[in-house]
């Protein structure tokens, strides 16, 4: 069996291609996010967060083969778990790595951390449209109240999300619970909307919808400040599904036997 760690809009068709050349697979991700999968009956799927010892008595008594990663590239936390649970149970581990969206273009800041990012957005007192979600959502939030920008933030539709908000005192009339990835114009719609200056994202690539936050505020004038990615190792780290269906195959045998 695999272990599918996801949420991003990777798992759907990385569980089904697995399934479909004979591989047991279960879904796993840390809130019941509404993500469809097939109905293939070799798919089965879990919701809750796994620390270290979670995982690996997941693995354990589940009789997991191998991990494949298809967390956001930014969750660096489960990242690391997961591979030193890996490494702990001596199984593979293979992980996709969305290609990158963002280009070296005029009006886009890259920023190493969200403090940093944070203080260049905020800088000029203009209001900021926030689109990194909530795990990091509170360097925004102090610097946004030290200088007096007003901040937009667009996070999932979760209880949990708008919570977070809640917690740092975001009104409800800043918060867009939605889910992505958004297009052009509906991106454009909310710069407009709120006179947004400065968009913060992360590179998210292209399935995450970073082109079009950055086309949107290309043409809208607003500013960009890009969070950078986080160092990925580059063993077992694939940017094409079927680059990573591949090195699946060809280290972990299917449940049926297939090849």
């Amino acid at each position: 069996m695999i272990l599918l760690l996801g949420g991003t809009s990777d798992t759907a068709p990385i569980a089904r291609e697995l399934a479909e050349r004979g591989y047991r697979v279960l879904v796993s991700m840390a809130t019941e996010i509404s993500l469809e999968l097939s109905t293939h009956p070799n798919i089965s799927r879990r919701a809750g967060r796994l620390d270290e010892e979670g995982m690996a008595d997941l693995i354990s008594e589940g009789g997991i083969d191998a991990i494949v990663d298809a967390t956001h590239p930014y969750a660096t936390l489960v990242r690391k778990t997961a591979r030193r649970v890996a490494a702990r149970l001596n199984i593979p581990y293979f992980a996709i790595s969305r290609p990158s969206g963002v280009s070296d273009e005029k009006g886009i800041t890259l920023a190493p951390s969200h403090e940093e990012a944070a203080r260049i957005a905020c800088t000029a007192g203009r209001t900021v449209f926030l689109t990194t979600g909530v795990t990091n959502l509170k360097p925004y939030v102090d610097e946004a109240r030290r200088t007096g920008s007003k901040l937009i933030v667009r996070v999932l539709p979760a209880k949990s999300s708008l919570d977070a908000c809640r917690a740092l005192g975001i009104n409800d009339e800043f918060i867009i619970a939605k889910r992505g990835p958004f297009s052009v114009d509906e991106n454009r719609s909310v710069i407009k909307m709120f006179g947004a200056g400065v968009l913060v994202t992360k590179d998210s690539g292209p399935a995450g919808g970073t082109p079009e936050k950055l086309e949107a505020a290309r043409l809208e004038g607003c500013s960009v400040v890009v969070v950078k990615r986080p160092h990925e190792y580059a063993h077992d780290v694939f940017e094409r599904h079927a680059d990573l269906i591949s090195a699946v195959m060809a280290r972990v045998p299917a449940t049926d036997g297939r090849s």
